[in-house]
């Protein structure tokens, strides 16, 4: 973690932006955050590559306006900017996660026309904490305590988050010190919204000894115990498989229960061809159930993430998703 206090400089700046790949395209809302990341980027030895986009969600007045400073500010830099406005019908609930979607698809969509893989965005440690503890207040596991990571494929694309352990105010600091004008976003400290509730609370949770550091410093190595049950799921896995969709059912059973789970996962996901939303604590009750399904004699069917798991007396576990069934119609 940078623990400096003062303004990123631009040797550190330098540093943390070192891997990102020759062409990028940076997410840049016109906060201070995504500021700085623009700023810095375009300091770097060979800018050519890099592309700013801006999304427009519609959601206040002045964002068609902050917008279009963004674009001015990329200019001037001499880069290159897309505005991408959200025009579908906003919902009246989960409008945070709805906007999120949206902002990804939209980028995602860009990249992949202008022929780009990589997308860089400017979350900081303050981010990770929020994240961290949200994740927290709605019961989660292992894997949501992992926070956000600095670099993830998704859908064939790389994300990127190089000031995940940059904290917010030294991000605000370097845009004053630099000279970049900034936008501040009301949003950010609406109560209407779960993160900036949390927000609004970080003052007390730090004096109690929860601090962002603290937080993030939770998530990298929830992170890391992560990784490792994944890998030893995963080896596990392909040890049980016998033929596609069916596995013996011994090593799920036998496995510490955080590796079955992973194992459960995993299967799921082959069956389903696809990553699918899993919930935490239906596929502990699913492997709970399989566990004890098989300790009795019995077989069992069950749906999990709309997978049919089908443990036969012969001690082999079947996984049918959509498009496991659909090939056998």
């Amino acid at each position: 973690m940078t623990g400096s206090s003062g303004p990123l400089s631009l040797d550190e700046a330098a540093r943390l932006l070192d891997d990102l790949p020759e062409r990028v395209l940076l997410a840049v809302s016109g906060g201070p955050d995504s500021t700085a990341l623009m700023g810095f980027a375009a300091r770097r030895p060979n800018p050519a590559g890099l592309v700013v986009a801006t999304v427009d969600h519609r959601l206040r007045p002045e964002s068609a306006r902050e917008a279009a400073e963004v674009a001015r500010a990329a200019a001037a830099l001499g880069l290159p900017h897309h505005v991408l406005p959200w025009d579908e019908p906003h919902p009246a609930a989960g409008l945070p996660a709805a906007a999120r979607a949206a902002r990804y698809r939209l980028l995602a969509d860009l990249s992949q026309r202008l022929g780009i893989g990589a997308i860089a965005t400017a979350h900081t440690l303050d981010d990770q904490a929020e994240t961290v503890l949200m994740r927290l207040s709605r019961g989660t596991g292992l894997a949501g305590l992992a926070g956000m990571r600095r670099a993830v494929t998704r859908d064939g694309l790389l994300l990127l988050r190089p000031f995940l352990a940059v904290p917010k105010a030294r991000l605000v600091a370097a845009c004053r010190a630099q000279g970049w004008a900034y936008a501040d976003d009301p949003t950010n400290a609406d109560p209407r919204f779960a993160r900036a509730r949390w927000r609004r609370h970080a003052p007390l949770l730090a004096a109690e000894g929860l601090t962002p550091e603290r937080l993030a410093a939770l998530a990298e190595r929830a992170a890391r115990t992560e990784d490792a049950l994944q890998e030893a799921a995963g080896a596990a896995l392909a040890g049980a498989r016998q033929v596609e969709g069916t596995y013996a059912a011994a090593p799920f059973l036998e496995a510490p229960f955080e590796v079955g789970l992973r194992m459960l996962a995993r299967a799921c996901e082959a069956a389903a061809g696809r990553p699918v939303p899993q919930r935490l604590e239906r596929l502990e009750a699913a492997l709970d159930a399989l566990r004890q399904a098989a300790a009795d004699g019995r077989a069992l069917t069950r749906t999990v993430a709309g997978t049919l798991i089908r443990l036969d007396r012969s001690g082999a576990v079947t996984f049918a998703g959509e498009r496991l069934r659909r090939r056998g119609r």
